[in-house]
């Protein structure tokens, strides 16, 4: 059973770990040391989630459903635009201390969780990686070694998260320059905007 767990495990993080939306974000506020066990936690439940919502065979409906893609194209775009404004904000303005006042503002305790949710649960990236992609993986494993698969999926999940919120750290002594910080909100915002273009004018 090794072998179908680390079958799980590397199919979830060769999707997870694709610079994406949801990553982007984690080292972000991984680099701030803003709410980063939040960050990390709400990410990997989220994805859990997900995937146990793939394995239990809702991929298809959901990729059939003109419905509920379109809701989440215009929901997951907006939400994109939005977030990606802010970084190209913080990159436009700048931050003269570097490290120490970086990003525009520094999010609450509840804004953080609703950020994290939302690079979550309105990325629709996110449900084709997760719910459609691993579960029709997940879906050609004989029955009984299915909640093996599973288990390695969330761990690669759990596994990445965690060294993506917390390794960012080892970079800090780049983000003690504020350039750097101008060209990490400028990736942020172009990744985002790039995603939400792709959803909306798809």
């Amino acid at each position: 059973m090794s072998g179908v767990f680390f079958s799980g495990f590397g199919v979830a993080a060769g999707l997870i770990m694709a610079i994406g939306a949801q990553n982007a974000h984690v080292l972000r506020q991984g680099l701030r040391r803003e709410h980063v066990l939040l960050t990390v936690a709400v990410s990997a439940i989220c994805d859990a989630g997900l995937i146990l919502l793939g394995m239990a065979g809702v991929g298809p409906w959901l990729s059939s459903s003109a419905t509920a893609m379109a809701a989440a194209k215009i929901g997951g775009g907006v939400f994109l635009l939005w977030y990606g404004a802010r970084a190209a904000r913080s990159a436009w303005v700048g931050h003269a201390q570097g490290m120490d006042t970086a990003g525009s503002q520094a999010l609450s305790r509840r804004q953080a969780l609703a950020a994290a949710a939302g690079f979550s649960l309105l990325n629709p990236h996110a449900y084709l990686d997760t719910v459609v992609l691993i579960g029709a993986v997940g879906a050609t494993q004989l029955e009984a070694a299915r909640p093996v698969f599973t288990a390695g999926a969330i761990a690669a999940s759990f596994s990445w998260f965690v060294l993506l919120g917390y390794g960012a750290r080892l970079m800090a002594p780049l983000f003690r320059r504020p350039v750097a910080w101008r060209v990490l909100d400028s990736i942020v915002a172009l990744t985002l905007w790039s995603i939400a273009a792709s959803l909306l004018l798809r």
